[in-house]
């Protein structure tokens, strides 16, 4: 797991290609980054499937009920099947904008 902190918001790199290990990394590191918008990059790994990504469903509620942003980056699924509870994009890029909307909405109230 690599691990690269940008301002406000913590990059979390799966490395390995493995994402039950990965899971498991963050969560029980999760204390360390709870006060970090969290993006969990998995793009390298082309073989993440939606049962996997419906795992982090616990990690994301957590997380979102510290008041900070969980997003995950995932290439080839089908974003229409991803569980609204869940933020999932394509790209890095697109995960730092969801964060920035967020972090507005949170401070305008919302």
């Amino acid at each position: 797991m690599k691990v690269d902190q940008k301002g406000h918001t913590t990059i979390l790199k799966n490395t390995q290609g493995d994402c039950l290990a990965f899971l498991e990394k963050v969560t029980t590191q999760h204390n360390s980054f709870k006060n970090q918008n969290l993006i969990l990059d998995m793009s390298m790994d082309k073989e993440v499937k939606l049962k996997q990504i419906k795992l982090f469903s616990d990690l994301s509620k957590t997380h979102k009920k510290g008041k900070k942003s969980f997003v995950m980056v995932v290439q080839d699924i089908d974003f229409n099947d991803v569980p609204t509870k869940l933020t999932v994009v394509p790209t890095l890029l697109e995960a730092h904008d969801i964060i920035e909307m967020e972090e507005i909405e949170r401070d305008l109230g919302f």
